[in-house]
């Protein structure tokens, strides 16, 4: 069974150029042939385009040299050789290409589309037809082809996603996508049951009445206090949510510490990264049908009484329509935040919806993974 893998180092090579050809015609009924050496082919480029049917790095784990052919040496009676064959290196969406010894960024898969050409192939050499003159009418000088680039690269993957879930081990995360979405993450009862992240899709709003929308949500493995230190599962994972439009922390309502999980995952936000701890939120109470009086539940609230937050049971259903209709209105309001930022105007109006006419509907998703599908 395949792993998950979000980071690869490979190493990529250009082709070299093809040498160029010195040769002179000797036919029977041309006596004053002169040069006929064809020019060598380019090398082929390496390129990296973007798969959306891809969903992990697995593939450059297991081949870690890409190296594209080199062009074909040119021939007597003014044949040119062939060009090589580029290398064409899939990646997922969300991919970003950087040096491996310095870490400079060179591309970003996110927010640049379309194929990337990243070496060119070297120039093909000169065959002798090419020094032909009035002066020289017998050159025998061919040049050879230039040769073709290395490097050496990390390509590391982050996840794109709409909703990114943060809480501790056993908050529900997985039970809430599984209830939302046709992603199957596993589920049982001790920590660190999700060890990859895991997407699903959820479908707010009636399709046929063309109001619907698709919601991107990304599980990602709980964490512990101190996991920006490397504690648990670490750091590894939080990447994954550095491109949500918004983070919906769960706090476990029947856990003792119910109270202070907010503020602990908060802390390891900001310690990975501060920008992670200004995204748009929302505070989700889970395991409500554990909280009979709504005691708790009304104590989040009024510890945090500038957050938004909502209290839901995957058991019993309640709270369910709710947090669907907040997805949506997080996930609206970063998609505009993020067309002003870029200098877009939005030329559409914002669907608007109410959790009392939000249909929920569960899809086949093509980016919904988890280890078994790997």
């Amino acid at each position: 069974m395949n792993k998950f893998a979000d980071e690869a180092f490979i190493e990529v090579s250009s082709g070299a150029g093809g040498n160029g050809c010195a040769a002179f015609r000797r036919e029977k009924y041309v006596p004053k042939g002169g040069p006929a050496g064809g020019d060598g082919g380019r090398g082929g480029d390496v390129v990296f385009t973007v798969r959306r049917n891809l969903r992990t790095l697995v593939h450059l784990c297991h081949r870690q040299c890409f190296k594209a052919e080199n062009g074909r040496d040119g021939e007597g009676s003014a044949r040119y050789g062939r060009k090589g064959q580029d290398i064409v290196i899939p990646l997922p969406p969300g991919s970003v290409i950087r040096d491996a010894a310095s870490g400079d960024l060179i591309r970003d898969f996110s927010s640049q589309s379309g194929d990337f050409v990243f070496l060119k192939g070297g120039n093909g050499g000169w065959g002798n037809l090419h020094f032909k003159s009035s002066v020289n009418r017998a050159p025998s000088k061919a040049l050879a082809g230039k040769p073709g680039k290395t490097a050496r690269l990390k390509v590391e993957l982050e996840i794109m996603a709409d909703i990114g879930l943060v809480g501790f081990p056993n908050a529900g995360k997985s039970s809430l996508l599984d209830r939302f979405t046709n992603a199957r993450p596993k589920i049982a009862p001790y920590p660190f049951t999700t060890k990859i992240p895991n997407l699903g899709i959820l479908t707010v709003g009636a399709k046929e009445r063309g109001q619907g929308r698709d919601i991107v949500i990304a599980d990602i493995p709980g964490l512990i206090e101190g996991a920006s230190s490397g504690a648990g599962l670490g750091i590894r994972f939080l990447k994954h949510i550095s491109r949500t439009a918004a983070l919906a922390f769960l706090v476990d309502l029947g856990d003792e510490g119910f109270l202070d999980a907010f503020d602990v995952l908060q802390k390891e936000l900001e310690s990975f990264s501060p920008r992670l701890a200004e995204k748009k939120r929302l505070l989700v109470g889970t395991k409500t049908d554990l909280d009979e009086d709504g005691q708790r539940l009304r104590q989040l609230k009024e510890k945090y009484p500038q957050e938004v937050f909502i209290g839901i049971s995957v058991f019993s259903g309640d709270g369910i329509a709710d947090l669907a209709y907040e997805f949506a209105r997080l996930t609206e309001e970063g998609e505009q935040e993020a067309a002003l930022l870029a200098g877009q105007e939005a030329g559409q109006e914002a669907g608007h919806y109410t959790a009392q006419d939000a249909d929920i509907y569960i899809e086949d998703s093509d980016f919904a993974f988890g280890e078994d599908d790997l």
